[in-house]
């Protein structure tokens, strides 16, 4: 049986196309969608197997058909010009999508929608991207780190764009991306002046088709090795980067290095927010924890701080399944009155993770930092920095030089579990 979406967006082929798909003992339609973002969002039930959707719908772009793609999802066009129309064909070509159907020739949706496309022998689940890889591009991708935290800023802006500047000062490629969808402040604490936002230039790119091949024009360089996705430049201006588009953007991104990415902290799955079924906020931080290799997860020292990272550390399992999850437990300070063991012994009660790391509390030298607009490390050396070092050693052990191994030890213990 063939489980299939329709998008009509308003076409008047959708009822003699609905009528003729249901006629078909092969295939069942779960659902008419109402937008593009409804479309996206149904995807995601795992259910699916076909798409039917119309050629010039609102918002059709190749990020979406490659969420599409990602989710083990065929697209079927359908189009009111005559399907071997030469802009009609460039059109779908330029989209990704290969099957189109003309208005005229319905009768012809089922046979297309039950066919196998040829070379679309990905098994559901594969979480491999169906596109080629981008031009120029060579060797293994880069490792996608989101470093994420619940509620009550328990540093994960810090860990993750000062994860990011370690590994990239022992000479190694790393993207850094700010997807805060609460408005992030990765360009503040690298001093980033530049106006225009990275990732909203980068969903403009997915949306057109050209985001492989102008990719490195959505980035600012810090140093040789870092380059930086700026965030939103205002909270309010989350609405204008798709689930999908982060995707594209991510595995592009892994393309040029390792990537580490900047999130929110809510986990709340608002798919089905409003009666289209639009992605809410939250999207943003979600698809980019659906496409982790790991997660480390920040959370405070203090009692607030732990009470919040141990519900967090629930939430994020259910989120995340067996993605290897990673904690930092930071600002560690000795007037807390508890020892690292003591936290240890907490932590690993609320879930079992891959590695347990204590960054101490160095409030100077973060102010120096952020006053100079300069990554921690570039300040001076410290137990902060040694703290960092350790956590790059393991989230990316390939980074690690040899004749520095020992250096790293400070008070960031990596408790392996």
């Amino acid at each position: 049986m063939i489980c299939v979406l329709l998008l009509a967006a308003g076409e008047g082929w959708e009822s003699p196309a609905l009528a003729d798909l249901e006629a078909h003992p092969g295939v069942v339609v779960l659902k008419r969608c109402v937008d593009v973002d409804d479309l996206l969002a149904s995807v995601t039930s795992g259910q699916v197997d076909v798409a039917v959707v119309a050629l010039d719908a609102p918002g059709l772009d190749p990020a979406s058909v490659a969420h599409l793609r990602r989710h083990a999802v065929r697209p079927v066009a359908v189009t009111t010009a005559r399907s071997d129309d030469l802009d009609v064909r460039e059109h779908a070509q330029r989209l990704g999508i290969g099957s189109v159907v003309g208005a005229g020739a319905l009768a012809m949706l089922p046979e297309v929608v039950t066919a196998v496309e040829e070379g679309d022998t990905r098994a559901r689940g594969d979480d491999a991207p169906v596109e080629p890889p981008a031009p120029g591009s060579t060797g293994d991708p880069g490792r996608v780190v989101v470093v994420w935290g619940p509620a009550g800023a328990p540093g994960r802006t810090t860990v993750a764009t000062n994860l990011a500047w370690e590994v990239a000062r022992r000479q190694v490629d790393v993207v850094l991306a700010d997807l805060d969808p609460y408005g992030g402040s990765v360009a503040q604490q690298l001093g980033i002046l530049d106006e225009v936002s990275g990732i909203l230039s980068a969903s403009r790119l997915a949306a057109s088709g050209q985001l492989d091949e102008r990719f490195a024009s959505v980035c600012r360089g810090v140093g040789e090795h870092l380059a930086v996705v700026t965030g939103l430049p205002r909270a309010d201006r989350w609405r204008e980067v798709r689930a999908a588009q982060v995707d594209q953007l991510l595995e592009r991104a892994s393309v040029a290095g390792h990537v580490v990415v900047d999130t929110g902290f809510s986990l709340e799955d608002e798919a089905g927010h409003d009666l289209g079924g639009r992605p809410g906020r939250n999207a943003l931080t979600l698809a980019a924890l659906d496409l982790a290799d790991e997660v480390v997860v920040v959370g405070a020292a203090d009692p607030v701080g732990l009470a919040r990272l141990a519900r967090g550390l629930v939430d994020l399992r259910d989120r995340v399944g067996g993605v290897p999850v990673r904690v930092v437990v930071n600002r560690m300070r000795g007037s807390i009155g508890w020892s690292e063991k003591e936290i240890a012994g907490m932590v690993e009660g609320f879930s079992r993770v891959a590695g347990l790391h204590f960054l101490p509390e160095d409030r100077a030298g973060l102010d120096k930092a952020l006053v100079s607009g300069s990554p921690l490390a570039a300040t001076g050396d410290s137990a902060l920095v040694h703290g960092i070092a350790a956590l790059a050693d393991a989230v990316f052990p390939a980074s690690v030089r040899p004749a520095s191994g020992k250096r790293r030890q400070g008070r960031s213990k990596n408790r392996q579990k």
